[in-house]
């Protein structure tokens, strides 16, 4: 098989080679083509229970939105300041 590539990406894929990351261009490809083919695999099933469970707990103490965070996040920055 032949494939062509821009030469940006060629260019990244003999940097790669070079840096010891992967034995050759092809090495490399076939590695890239693996991940992607096994996160088109995974429907990430393996996530549901801890997604519920996080929504669980979101309902028994009402979490905390991401303002509410921040200046928590803020107060202990400062009190960890003074000491």
């Amino acid at each position: 098989m032949t494939i062509t590539l821009p030469r940006e990406q060629q260019e990244w894929l003999e940097a790669q080679v070079k840096a010891g990351y992967y034995d050759s261009i092809e090495d490399a490809v076939a590695s890239i083509i693996t991940q992607h083919m096994v996160a088109d695999i995974d429907d990430m099933a393996w996530a549901r229970e801890l997604v519920e469970e996080g929504r669980a707990s979101l309902e028994g103490d009402g979490g905390l939105t991401l303002e509410e965070h921040r200046k928590r996040m803020a107060r202990k920055l400062q009190e960890l300041d003074r000491k």
